[in-house]
């Protein structure tokens, strides 16, 4: 069988958004010819504590760990916060933060933590597994960002040793949601395209998780660029039915950054409850994960204060069992420039979860190239209050079976075939 070295920061029982890709390819991809080795922080920052998700590492899977320093604690003592504190990503807040600690910080981070504040792994990391590879060679190695760091760590290992190397972006670099929020000089923002184009450009084969950022890094330098999306794994459903909510419940879970707010739903919603007692009357609206506090004020703005129910950070088991009980799946695809690309992981366990979806975004996205079967919709934000009648029917649609094209089986077979080129 052919190995294959996994860089990845995320990794159980550290949970959050970033660990379910790799965690499910690697359980996967030995079907295919390939064992995965993976290398990962010793003591990272944990983002979310989810040790249920140790169960989906398989016993012969080999993990190769080391230590690596972050500045989070400092960060997080200079600006006031907790060391408890878990830190967000995408600008997301659910306190209202500010002051000129705070912008500071940030300034600093931005500029001198490049691409990422896991920078400082980087050369150890090189260091370390030139070494180890020249004692345990592999066919290939991926790298998996964010991180972009885990990509400069594998183009070190391809500059010394000549692997054959895959570039994964679960999300874009220099083309992400918040790159501008993020205040860099003109040096730092030349740094930043720098390394990104030598990623792009040095890599053997470049993978991305949806068609519209696949035409994005081409269009940056990427010679070969595969579109292999997120997936859903049937294991991760609850043995026993969980039953659907007599309420109308639309269910939103994982975390609400400030561009995933949608002001124009909130008043769709509204008007619905106005114009139907009996739909308000049942109608809740639930969020399951951190959200800022920019969304939770604009939702009582829009006087839906009364139907929100709100629930912190949950385990992956605990979210699985949430999606199951909505009536609706909520996605809303951020408001940024690169919004036609945005395809959340979660929306494939909301198709794996088998409830209608409601997807706020571009008719024209890749988001509404998954939805486009029944019983699931997507609506421009522009379009909402005229759909209002669309969207009330949904909470009484039948359900639909999981669609096969996006389960991880299937996705696993595209990333076997893409390593298959390479050896």
């Amino acid at each position: 069988m052919k190995r294959v070295l996994i860089i990845t920061y995320y990794w159980p029982p550290n949970g959050g958004a970033g660990v379910y890709r790799w965690l499910k390819l690697s359980k996967l991809l030995p079907e295919h010819g390939w064992q995965p080795v993976i290398y990962t922080p010793e003591n990272p920052e944990v983002v979310a504590d989810d040790p249920g998700l140790l169960k989906d590492i398989r016993a012969d899977i080999e993990v190769v760990k080391r230590p690596i320093t972050e500045p989070f604690n400092l960060y997080k003592r200079f600006t006031g916060r907790s060391t408890k504190e878990k830190v967000q990503v995408g600008f997301l807040n659910e306190q209202k933060q500010g002051g000129w600690k705070e912008d500071f910080a940030l300034w600093v981070r931005s500029n001198f933590f490049i691409p990422d504040a896991r920078v400082w792994w980087v050369r150890p990391s090189v260091k370390f597994l030139k070494q180890w590879l020249r004692k345990n060679p592999v066919d290939a190695i991926i790298s998996t960002g964010p991180p972009h760091s885990m990509h400069l760590i594998a183009l070190g290992l391809k500059r010394a040793l000549g692997v054959k190397w895959v570039a994964d972006f679960r999300d874009p670099w220099t083309d992400i949601d918040f790159y501008a929020q993020l205040k860099l000089t003109a040096w730092a923002d030349a740094k930043h395209k720098r390394l990104e184009g030598a990623v792009l450009r040095e890599a053997d084969r470049v993978v991305t998780v949806s068609w519209h950022w696949a035409q994005d890094l081409q269009k940056l330098g990427a010679k070969d660029v595969a579109v292999i999306t997120n997936g859903y794994d049937p294991d991760d459903l609850p043995p026993a039915a969980v039953p659907v909510d007599e309420d109308y419940s639309l269910v939103h879970i994982g975390s609400l950054s400030p561009t995933r707010n949608a002001p124009e739903l909130w008043k769709a919603l509204r008007v619905l409850c106005d114009e139907a007692p009996d739909f308000a009357a049942k109608f809740k609206l639930r969020f399951v994960g951190p959200v800022d506090h920019t969304i939770a004020e604009s939702v009582s703005a829009a006087g839906l204060g009364a139907h929100l129910e709100r629930t912190g950070r949950v385990t992956h088991g605990e979210a699985m069992r949430h999606m199951q009980r909505a009536r609706v799946l909520l996605l809303l695809v951020n408001d940024t420039p690169n919004l036609l690309g945005i395809l959340p992981g979660k929306l494939f366990e909301y198709v794996g979860a088998g409830r209608p979806i409601l997807g706020v975004g571009p008719v024209a996205g890749d988001a509404a190239r998954v939805l486009d079967r029944a019983p699931h919709a997507v609506i421009d934000r522009g379009g909402l209050v005229e759909n209002r009648g669309r969207i009330k029917a949904m909470f009484t649609a039948p359900a639909g079976a999981p669609d096969p094209r996006w389960s991880r089986a299937a996705t696993c077979v595209q990333m076997a075939e893409v390593l298959n080129t390479l050896a």
